[in-house]
């Protein structure tokens, strides 16, 4: 199943990343940390946003939504478990596994939020 996969290659290394398993990305200058919800970490010498522009619309057929967070990172909202504003943490996880935690700041995670709560409108079962 070619399209559950994005592929990277670069000069030395060439990567094959299950899309459903993308945790977050993360800038570190010129360069993008992959961190997928096995624990694996790859990098890739591409720019963040360069990053966003290729891996947008492949994880959009695949019904995953990415939330562009600050200058630093891209999280997977599927994966979102608590948003700390006293603390400046987020808090990615399976609730299973894997937990994350991502210092950002105050207003960052006010927009995370807000992005979330879009999110959840169209995800959360209706009242009655």
């Amino acid at each position: 199943m070619a399209a559950d996969f994005i592929y990277l290659n670069s000069r030395d290394e060439f990567l094959r990343i299950d899309i459903s398993r993308i945790v977050y990305f993360e800038a570190d200058g010129n360069y993008t940390r992959i961190v997928l919800s096995n624990g694996l970490v790859g990098m890739v010498c591409m720019s963040l946003t360069k990053m966003e522009q290729y891996v947008g619309p492949l994880v959009k057929k695949k019904g995953i939504t990415l939330a562009r967070i600050g200058k630093r990172f891209i999280i997977n909202l599927s994966y979102v478990y608590k948003i700390n504003l006293l603390q400046q943490e987020l808090v990615l996880s399976d609730q299973r596994f894997f937990s994350y935690t991502l210092n950002l700041s105050r207003d960052a995670l006010k927009n995370l939020r807000d992005v979330m709560t879009e999110y959840l409108k169209g995800n959360a079962p209706s009242q009655s």
